[in-house]
């Protein structure tokens, strides 16, 4: 039996809000919609399940996992995996969020970790978590996001 190596990455942004309104927008689905384009549904209570949810379409599920620790406004630890792949454990990765009061600011720490490495997941997550969290910095520091969904232009 071998063990897949892990890997970890880690993104930290400074963002003119209050812990509050930070960690609103990551678990309200109604806020998520606005600078994500997914709800993360769930009750946040640790063991509770919670579900990345498309918000407009077909609604799909596009990750699922647990509520591993909430401490709000300051740290949401949740698990992270590929609903296709929720029956094995060793599919799943850990997202925390650090939520930081710093000056009239807040740093927003994010490690997402416990990612096999090299592996489609890591992949993902290294081009999404920097565009989902500057949309979610624009959208509470001017009330307008950024496309998420947007693709480079060509050459």
């Amino acid at each position: 039996m071998t063990t897949q190596e892990k890997t970890s990455f880690v993104y930290v942004t400074y963002i003119v809000s209050t812990p509050d309104k930070v960690f609103e927008a990551i678990t309200k689905p109604d806020v998520a919609r606005r600078y994500w384009g997914h709800e993360n549904v769930s009750d946040w209570n640790p063991g509770s399940t919670w579900e990345h949810v498309q918000a407009h379409g077909e609604r799909a599920v596009k990750v699922i996992g647990k509520v591993v620790e909430t401490a709000p406004p300051s740290r949401l630890v949740i698990t992270w995996a590929d609903p296709s792949e929720a029956a094995n454990p060793a599919s799943y990765s850990r997202v925390t969020f650090d939520i930081d009061e710093y000056d009239n600011m807040v740093r927003l720490t994010v490690t997402h970790d416990e990612l096999e490495a090299g592996g489609g997941m890591a992949k993902g997550i290294s081009k999404g978590w920097p565009i989902v969290l500057s949309s979610l910095k624009s959208f509470l520091e001017t009330g307008r996001p950024i496309d998420v969904f947007a693709k480079p232009k060509t050459a």
